[in-house]
């Protein structure tokens, strides 16, 4: 596999240091640039083109998730991992809709930050069970809809999300359920019996038939229309 470039995004001088640090020392991992707000940060992607961004959420005069929205309007092929702490970040799922392809926590250890950069990089998408679960219940807890015209209008997009999964087969229904509660590929296969390549065909499938880009879309796709 080539060499991954990376950009890291964090308004925090000691972070930035510490995760270039881990990645620049990581071989197949090159650090190409550095950026302390949401709008060096889509200035530098665009000249830079690195493979992943790894973005801070709260930052001064544009922040990851406004960032992360004009970074893949770009279309250069750059691919966010948003880097988040819920006890701060209550709003970082708005990361998910923004089109990040993940997130890792501040407290993550290293070897969950250098598996993170490579899953991503490879076309995958990367939401850890601890992460979706809080994600889904920060994204309930901001999303429940008042009024009757809002009750109805989520009736509405229900019926249409599930006539959407009509398209997948009995099996690629069960992988879908799976894959949108943040299980990995062998942690499906464990689960439903299946080989891992089998999950992995699976999984591609499904993102093509439903019209999705990675994991991260079909979770926001399954807990907004409500088939989670």
């Amino acid at each position: 596999m080539s060499t991954i470039r990376i950009l890291i995004v964090d308004d925090q001088a000691l972070i930035r240091a510490g995760l270039a640090m881990v990645l620049g020392a990581t071989e197949g991992m090159d650090v190409v640039g550095e950026a302390s707000d949401g709008l060096e940060a889509v200035a530098l992607a665009g000249v830079l083109k690195p493979d992943i961004v790894l973005m801070d959420v709260q930052m001064p005069r544009m922040d990851g998730i406004e960032a992360t929205r004009e970074i893949m309007a770009q279309g250069g092929g750059s691919r966010v991992i948003i880097v988040t702490t819920f006890d701060v970040d209550a709003y970082a799922f708005g990361g998910l809709e923004a089109g990040a392809s993940g997130f890792l926590l501040k407290d993550s250890t290293s070897e969950d930050i250098l598996t993170a950069v490579r899953a991503v990089a490879a076309g995958d998408a990367v939401l850890a069970p601890r992460v979706t679960s809080e994600l889904l219940r920060r994204y309930g807890a901001l999303s429940r809809p008042t009024g009757d015209s809002a009750e109805l209008q989520q009736v509405a997009d229900r019926h249409a999300a599930l006539e959407r999964l009509q398209a997948l087969t009995d099996r690629e229904r069960d992988v879908f359920d799976a894959l949108v509660l943040g299980l990995s590929n062998a942690e499906i296969a464990e689960r439903l019996w299946l080989s891992d390549s089998t999950v992995k065909t699976h999984v591609g499938r499904i993102l093509q038939k439903l019209g999705m880009r990675d994991r991260v879309q079909a979770v926001v796709f399954a807990f907004r229309n409500g088939v989670i």
